[in-house]
């Protein structure tokens, strides 16, 4: 990611401290279930359960596939996931002892599970992330105790093959049409691969490592799909965010352009990357949402069982609070589940997305990569 972007969400992140839960040194709840793995010291890193002082289903506080289709606001979502007290412990990520098995029984839980956890002290603090969801304070663990549940039959059977590759264990779960949120909590806590290569993946790395083994097994088939024959422009609004997905008659080429405008004063700010035919071997420097906005584009196409070219233009606006890549994910998958408009060349397609836009088009471009290649430049003259 360059200095610009992590200079600016960290400006942004420091804007977002609000007032940490009151909580004592026990808690009792029902975790959704929920985990959260660190990545600083990695391997050595801090990993622990999150659980809310409520009983019952809390599933609907980590299933973020379900937020957007329950109507779901911004504010709601930092509501209740601030109520999720995160536990932590220090671990090196190759130990097998009682916190790793606990943490592996909550990651894959069938539903809710009851957790008394005590804390060396009181948790205090908030945690808000680009990549990840926000969650509420924290504190060391001095003992947790969980309920007996159930597993997700499809986990646990990924779990006891240990002769199945991660990679295929993620893919396999999410042909049976298991959230991808689940997935990659499994993942975090290294519930999936070769016996001796299980190790707990820091969360914002397993987010997006599913998002990009799901998006590559995809587009391996989706190469060899035939071509769109029309330019397809796809729209979704949501918590002050704005997506724009146009698909254009061409190989397999994506990028994304983010525009942050006026969001902490008066900056009107795009980051960018892309990617042609063969891929990307590199991380991609505007970090997770890239892998999660290519993942729903993959899937769409894969529908389809057609293959194209893809620009994401997104602006988020004041009011816009970073609540995780899922946001991306979900959004972009909510906008191509409606009927596109369909343009017959470039130019058409350009103008119209310049009318949806609040920055002028040629910001965009100034910024994009595919934007300027010889196949795309003729609108520009």
């Amino acid at each position: 990611m360059p200095t610009g972007k992590i200079s600016y969400l960290n400006r942004l992140y420091s804007r977002m401290k609000m007032r940490s839960v009151e909580y004592g040194q026990k808690i009792s709840g029902s975790s959704p279930p929920s985990v959260f793995i660190g990545r600083h010291g990695y391997p050595k890193v801090f990993a622990g359960p999150l659980v809310p002082p409520v009983q019952g289903d809390t599933a609907i506080m980590d299933l973020p596939e379900e937020w957007l289709a329950t109507n779901k606001k911004a504010g709601d979502i930092v509501d209740f996931r601030f109520t999720l007290v995160r536990g932590k412990q220090a671990v090196n990520v190759r130990a097998v002892n009682k916190t790793t098995e606990i943490l592996q029984q909550i990651a894959l839980a069938k539903r809710s599970l009851d957790i008394d956890a005590e804390f060396t002290k009181k948790p205090r603090g908030t945690f808000f992330h680009e990549d990840m969801q926000p969650f509420g304070p924290s504190a060391p663990i001095k003992s947790i105790e969980i309920s007996n549940e159930k597993l997700e039959p499809h986990l646990e059977k990924a779990y006891y093959d240990t002769d199945l590759l991660a990679k295929e264990a993620v893919i396999e779960l999410y042909n049976r049409n298991l959230p991808v949120s689940t997935i990659q909590k499994a993942l975090s806590v290294g519930a999936f691969g070769m016996q001796a290569n299980r190790k707990l993946v820091p969360t914002r790395w397993s987010i997006t490592a599913v998002d990009s083994t799901l998006s590559l097994n995809l587009l391996d088939e989706i190469r060899s799909y035939p071509l769109i024959d029309t330019y397809q422009l796809y729209e979704f609004k949501a918590m002050n965010t704005h997506f724009l997905i146009l698909f254009m008659p061409t190989a397999w080429q994506y990028e994304m352009l983010e525009a942050f405008i006026r969001v902490l004063g008066t900056e009107e700010l795009i980051f960018s990357d892309y990617e042609l035919y063969k891929g990307r071997k590199d991380y991609a420097s505007i970090g997770g949402c890239y892998y999660s906005g290519k993942m729903a584009i993959a899937e769409k196409l894969h529908e389809m069982k057609r293959q194209a070219g893809a620009i994401v233009f997104r602006e988020s606006y004041p009011g816009y609070i970073p609540l995780g890549v899922w946001l991306v994910r979900e959004c972009m998958r909510a906008a191509l589940a409606a009927k596109p408009m369909e343009f017959a060349d470039m130019q058409s397609a350009m103008s119209f997305i310049s009318s949806k836009l609040r920055l002028p088009i040629t910001r965009f471009r100034r910024t994009s990569t595919l934007m300027k290649q010889s196949s795309l430049r003729q609108f520009w003259k």
